[in-house]
């Protein structure tokens, strides 16, 4: 049968009026994605969203890239992907720091964890350590509070820098165990562990990947870790609790968010590939635990509700330490 000629272009628009609806509804992702880490390479935050990367490239099929975009911690990334096309190919793995500290910290910040983000999960959870040069004369974390008791303002703590998650957890603990201890800052972890390392400081807290090696090697010793419960990498290091400070826990962590407006759609294909092929993907756990860090997963929702007290717990510390940037 042939049909006429006004039947046949309408069925012919119809159909190319499909095809187009097809095409502006591809099932997501059908491109690269690209993942901004507001921190240089090698760091917790870079090294724990490469492994994120491949696990969501293997599942979703499509290449997932990884662009370090370091600067004014964790700013500059931040900001790129908070103002990037909601779609789901720009995405942030953020940071405590980025996430919950900056805003009490920033009187000016370009962008909020919240208003500006869709929160898509935890990834990790990356417990501070409490480490000491070995000539400290304190076996214990409840023998450096002591110390540092008998002679306030003695004790010289260094960080990564004043407000960074390092520091404040210090404020956080001087504040519980009413000790006064000298904050001194250094422009990046890797300085102040070298210091501390020479002697020119007395203790710090930092991550896993920062400290453990030099504990191996006896160029550290570390007392306690500021966790619910003990660490794969250092199972004989005991929590705050153990040590006989009490309920101490200031753990840095790393998520995954999307610029806000991504589509609900999206940001469930990515939380449900997470936790389908994270947490308990065993590749995932001894890549993590070598850093001394664990596999988490959380809903949007869940991670949502997790960063707003996060905010407000980092906040008590940011007025603690006195800290501000304009």
């Amino acid at each position: 049968m042939i049909l006429p000629s006004k039947v046949l272009r309408a069925a012919l628009a119809a159909f190319g009026l499909c095809a187009m609806g097809a095409a502006a509804h591809a099932a997501y992702p059908d491109k690269p994605i690209r993942i901004v880490v507001g921190f240089p390479p090698g760091q917790a935050t870079d090294i724990i969203a490469r492994i994120a990367a491949k696990k969501l490239q293997e599942t979703l099929g499509q290449p997932v890239i990884v662009e370090n975009k370091p600067g004014a911690a964790g700013i500059i990334g931040s900001e790129l992907v908070a103002k990037a096309a909601p779609d789901g190919y720009t995405l942030l793995v953020g940071s405590s720091g980025t996430m919950a500290i900056n805003p009490s910290l920033y009187s000016k910040l370009s962008y909020h964890p919240l208003k500006d983000f869709e929160p898509v999960s935890i990834l990790s959870v990356v417990p501070l350590f409490l480490a000491v040069n070995p000539s400290v004369p304190a076996k214990t974390a409840a023998d450096l509070m002591k110390l540092a008791q008998a002679s306030p303002g003695k004790i010289n703590y260094g960080s990564g820098g004043s407000g960074v998650t390092s520091h404040l957890t210090m404020e956080l603990l001087k504040n519980e165990q009413k000790v006064d201890m000298t904050h001194v800052p250094y422009k990046g972890s890797p300085a102040a562990v070298t210091d501390l390392i020479g002697g020119q400081t007395s203790t710090m807290f930092d991550t896993g990947p920062a400290l453990l090696p030099y504990m191996r090697s006896g160029k550290l010793r570390i007392l306690a870790i500021a966790s619910e419960k003990r660490n794969a990498a250092a199972p004989d290091v005991p929590t705050m609790e153990e040590a006989g400070l009490g309920h101490f826990v200031a753990p840095a962590w790393v998520g995954l968010a999307a610029p806000k407006g991504t589509p609900k759609e999206t940001i469930d294909i990515l939380y449900k590939t997470l936790a389908g092929s994270w947490r308990d993907a065993p590749d995932v756990k001894d890549q993590l635990n070598a850093l001394g860090a664990e596999a988490a997963v959380m809903t949007p929702d869940e991670f949502s509700k997790y960063i707003q007290s996060e905010i407000d717990k980092w906040a008590i510390a940011v007025k603690l330490s006195g800290a501000r940037v304009d």
